[in-house]
């Protein structure tokens, strides 16, 4: 592929490219639609880059893989899908608590249960509460084209490395499927990648050897520990915000939406804009930290929120802790695997700017089918 020429690429073939050029040269997963393509194209990708590839007998098995080559030092990752990811669960929390840096790929698929192979966003609740055990937190980050998911695979792997902490790339089944034209990084150079001095990468008779352990029985050491994660992950919450904005410059309706979704609502606010309905749209993109600092600046000119996901939802908790009660919010869902038409999105704007006067346009009555519009 030639360097900075656009190509066109399935997203899950983009993101694992992506990784690859990243200095990823470590990959364990276990195949589980819809993210089959990124092992599929990691088990030839990573033989060509002088990397590991292996396919795992279980997704409890891939993560602990992940755990230990993590632990060497090497840029390693995984990925799947739902259920897969609830079975990773415990070997995430041991990253965490271990402090070994890792990334994960979550193509969500709907649920509860195996559910079905059509795409959701019912795994946000997982994904920022961290899902496992313990007091941990990750990094997630959600993109909305394949651009964007390639980008933050990048970011995602110097952002483990920084904080020595597991990343979770959140998408679904629309962006790991669809084909977009992407423009790909550079690859680094991996001997050029910053030192890891506590990797278990053999001492050479120079230094004590290194330990890499989640295990402490001493309960004033473990709080210890934990504490010191806990100042981490404030450092976390405070500098790696990420948001955008469409339109909401004069937004008195705002949209919050995520991953594919977002592109759903960006339509319905150009045809809401064509009604007179004053709305916009704020973007999450790092889903934790949530980025609660764009909604101050938003708040004071918003006559109300309306947040769209495709679940029954999760998001929507933290739109309101971030409103903190100053502006009313309100939530449109769809689930099982059924994706919002931007036709679907325009009946709620209407209904909520009639109902928050964010506009002088006619509300229109009824909501839309399969979900209503909740306060």
């Amino acid at each position: 592929m030639v360097m900075g020429q656009k190509v066109l690429m399935k997203g899950n073939e983009a993101i694992a490219e992506a990784a690859v050029r990243a200095g990823c040269r470590f990959y364990a997963g276990y195949p589980i639609t819809p993210q089959n393509e990124i092992p599929e194209y990691m088990s030839w990708r990573q033989y060509e880059a002088g990397g590991q590839f292996v396919q795992a007998e279980s997704e409890l098995a891939a993560i602990n893989m992940v755990y230990g080559a993590g632990g060497a030092g090497t840029r390693a990752m995984t990925s799947s899908s739902s259920p897969g990811i609830s079975l990773k669960q415990e070997g995430m929390s041991y990253l965490a608590g271990a402090e070994v840096p890792a990334v994960i790929v979550n193509m969500v698929r709907c649920g509860p249960g195996l559910g079905g192979i059509q795409p959701a966003q019912s795994d946000y609740f997982q994904a920022t509460r961290g899902g496992g055990h313990g007091d941990y937190h990750m990094l997630v980050l959600a993109g909305e084209s394949v651009q964007e998911m390639v980008d933050l695979t990048c970011l995602a792997f110097d952002k483990a490395d920084e904080y020595r902490n597991p990343v979770l790339l959140l998408g679904d089944a629309i962006l790991g499927q669809i084909m977009e034209p992407v423009t790909l990084p550079d690859p680094v150079d991996t001997a050029g990648l910053p030192d890891k001095p506590w990797a278990t990468t053999g001492t050479g008779g120079l230094r004590r050897r290194n330990v890499i352990n989640s295990l402490d029985l001493r309960p004033e050491s473990l709080e210890r520990h934990n504490l010191k994660l806990k100042a981490k992950y404030d450092r976390m919450a405070s500098s790696e915000q990420r948001h955008a904005g469409y339109r909401i410059d004069d937004a008195t309706l705002v949209l919050v939406a995520y991953g594919s979704t977002a592109r759903i609502c960006r339509r319905a606010v150009d045809l809401a804009r064509r009604e007179g309905i004053a709305a916009g749209l704020l973007r999450p993109i790092s889903l934790w930290p949530f980025p609660a600092e764009a909604f101050e600046a938003a708040v004071p000119r918003a006559g109300a929120f309306l947040a769209v996901e495709m679940s029954l939802g999760q998001m929507v908790e933290d739109v309101r802790l971030a409103v903190q009660f100053r502006r009313p919010v309100y939530f449109y869902g769809r689930t099982g695997g059924v994706v919002p038409t931007p036709a679907e999105v325009l009946v709620q704007i209407r209904e909520t700017a009639g109902a928050c006067g964010a506009s002088t346009a006619p509300a229109a009555s009824g909501a839309a089918r399969g979900g209503g519009l909740v306060k």
